[in-house]
C-alpha cells in the first residue's frame, strides 16, 4: 500500500462500506429516463432508481446459477440505516439418486417455477399493502432446502398493486454457473426490468453470497471461506477487491461431495451433502485415513474422491442393510479373511502415503458412515488450515463461512475451535442464507445501486466463468486500514 493511499480516510458504515451518496428524494415516482428520484453518478453520467411507497430503496434479486431457482425482496430504510430481507422463497430441482442435475433439466425447472416465485415474493414482500383489511399476514413454512410452501389467496383477499411503484432495480445474478440456468433468470430479469421499467443490476454469485453473510452476521472485515457446489475459495478483501489467497486446484467441495453421494447411493433430497452430514454423525462411525493434500494455499479434492469411490467399490465396503456393496459383490466373512487379503492386494493399488491402509483394516468392513465421516473429516481439516494460514498473512481474526456446504455443522465446529485457539470469532449462517437464494443476489446489488453501478440492456449476459477478485466492490473504501 502507498503512503498516499494509507493516509486517506474514509467515513464507513458498521459494516466497513463506504457511506450512500446523498441522493434528492422526491416526492413523485421516478424512472429510467425521468429526471426525478434518487439519482446516483456513474462515470459521470445519472443513473436514476425510484423509492418504494416507504420511501424505501428495494429491489427483487433473482438467483439461478445451479439447481436452486430464488427470489428475494431487499429493501434499505434510511432511518434506521438498516438492510431487511422482506421475501426469500426458492425452488430446488432434486435428480434422481444416482444422478446429478444437467444444464437442460435444470433451466427447464427454473422457467417453469420462475413466475410463480416472482409472484410469491412480491406478495410476502408487500403483505401488509396488498392484504384487505390487514386480516391475516402471509405465511410460510419451509423444509431443508428453504423451498416454500405458501397458503393460496383468492383475488377477494388480495389488492392489486403495481411492483414498478415499490421496486428500485432488478438484480439478477451474472455469473459463475450453469449457462443454461443463468440464461433462464437472465431473461426473466430483463423481461421484469422492461416491463416496470426501472433499472437492471448484474451481480457476481461469489460475491452475493459475501456480501449477504456480512449484513447477516454483521462481519464488517473478515477472512471469508466460500465453500459450494461449483467454488472453493478463501478470500480476504483489499483495494477494493475480494482477492482469492487461496483455492482448489481441480474441482469443488461441493461437487466432490456430490459425487460421492451418488456413488454410495445417497439421496438428492434435500442435498447430497446434508444426507452425508447425517450418515458422518452417527455413533458408530469410524475414521479411515485418507489422502490430505494441501498444496501451499490450495487444496485438491479430485484424487481423495477417487480414492473413496475406490474403497466405495470394494469389497470391504458394506452398506447399511446388507453385505454387498453397490455393485452387488458380495461381502467376504470371517471364515475366509485370507482370501478377501489377497484379493484386495492384487486389485487395488496403493498410494504412497497409504501403502498399508488394507493390511491396517483387511478384517473390518467399511460403511457409509464411515466413509462419510472420515471425508468430511479429511476435507474439512484441508479447509481449516488454508483459512488459518490466510488469516495470519491478513492479521485477521474472524472468519465468515458462506455456500451451500456453510451450513454443514461439523465444518462450522472445526472451523470455530481453530479460530478460537487464535482469540478470534466465526461468523457462520444457517441454510436460509448459506444455500443458493435470491436475497444474496438482491442485497449485492443493492450495495451497488446505491453507490451508482447498474446493467445496460446491451450488457445483461451471462458468462459461466466470473471470479470473485473481477468485481470491483465500489461500495467498499478504495484502501483499507493495515490490520493488527
Amino acid at each position: 500500500m502507498s503512503s498516499d493511499q494509507s493516509s486517506q480516510s474514509y467515513s464507513i458504515d458498521n459494516l466497513g462500506n463506504l457511506p450512500i451518496p446523498s441522493l434528492s428524494i422526491a416526492t413523485s415516482r421516478s424512472n429510467l429516463k425521468g429526471t426525478t428520484g434518487n439519482t446516483t453518478t456513474k462515470n459521470n453520467t445519472k443513473c436514476h432508481y425510484q423509492l418504494d411507497s416507504k420511501n424505501r430503496t428495494t429491489v427483487l434479486g433473482i438467483e439461478g446459477s445451479a439447481n436452486k431457482i430464488g427470489v428475494g425482496v431487499l429493501s434499505y430504510d434510511p432511518e434506521t440505516r438498516t438492510y431487511s430481507t422482506l421475501s426469500n422463497p426458492r425452488k430446488t430441482y432434486i435428480s434422481p439418486i444416482g444422478q446429478g442435475f444437467l444444464p437442460k433439466e435444470t433451466a427447464w425447472h427454473h422457467q417453469s417455477h420462475i413466475v410463480a416465485l416472482v409472484r410469491a415474493a412480491l406478495n410476502e414482500a408487500f403483505a401488509e399493502n396488498n392484504l384487505k383489511d390487514n386480516r391475516e399476514k402471509f405465511t410460510t413454512t419451509t423444509n431443508n432446502n428453504n423451498d416454500h410452501k405458501r397458503k393460496r389467496y383468492t383475488n377477494d383477499d388480495v389488492v392489486n398493486y403495481d411492483p414498478s411503484k415499490e421496486l428500485s432495480a432488478i438484480c439478477f445474478t451474472k455469473g459463475p454457473g450453469m449457462g443454461g440456468p443463468l440464461t433462464s433468470c437472465a431473461i426473466a430479469a430483463r423481461t421484469l426490468a422492461l416491463l416496470w421499467n426501472i433499472p437492471l443490476v448484474g451481480v457476481n454469485h461469489c460475491v452475493g453470497h459475501i456480501e449477504m453473510g456480512r449484513v447477516v452476521t454483521g462481519a464488517s472485515d473478515p477472512v471469508v471461506l466460500y465453500v459450494s457446489g461449483g467454488n472453493t475459495q478463501v478470500i480476504a478483501f483489499s483495494d477494493q477487491r475480494y482477492r482469492i489467497f487461496g483455492e482448489t486446484i481441480d474441482i469443488a467441495i461441493g461437487n466432490c461431495l456430490d459425487r460421492f453421494a451418488r456413488v454410495i447411493g445417497l439421496s438428492n433430497d434435500p442435498s447430497p451433502g446434508y444426507n452425508i452430514e447425517q450418515e458422518a454423525k452417527k455413533p458408530n462411525a469410524k475414521f479411515i485415513e485418507l489422502p490430505y493434500v494441501v498444496k501451499g494455499m490450495d487444496v485438491s479434492f479430485s484424487g481423495i474422491l477417487t480414492h473413496v469411490e475406490q474403497i466405495a467399490r470394494s469389497s470391504k465396503f458394506q452398506s447399511q442393510n446388507g453385505n454387498e456393496n453397490e455393485n452387488g459383490n458380495t461381502h467376504t466373512t470371517t471364515d475366509n479373511k485370507n482370501t478377501t487379503k489377497n484379493t484386495t492386494q492384487q486389485n487395488q493399488t496403493k498410494t504412497n502415503n497409504h501403502k498399508d491402509d488394507d493390511n491396517d483394516n483387511d478384517n473390518t468392513p467399511i460403511t457409509k458412515a464411515d466413509l462419510c465421516h472420515s471425508l468430511q473429516e479429511t476435507l474439512f481439516a484441508m479447509l481449516v488450515e488454508i483459512t488459518e494460514r490466510t488469516m495470519a498473512h491478513c492479521g485477521q481474526n474472524q472468519v465468515l463461512i458462506v455456500g451451500g456446504v456453510g451450513c454443514n455443522k461439523r465444518l462450522q465446529e472445526m472451523m470455530g475451535c481453530m479460530v478460537r485457539e487464535r482469540g478470534g470469532s466465526l461468523c457462520a449462517m444457517d441454510h436460509r442464507y448459506c444455500i443458493d437464494n435470491g436475497a444474496m443476489i438482491a442485497q449485492a446489488g443493492i450495495f451497488a445501486l446505491q453507490h451508482g453501478y447498474v446493467t445496460d440492456l446491451k450488457d445483461s449476459w451471462c458468462t459461466q466463468r466470473f471470479r470473485t477478485d473481477q468485481v470491483k466492490a465500489i461500495w467498499r473504501p478504495p484502501a483499507t486500514k493495515p490490520r493488527n
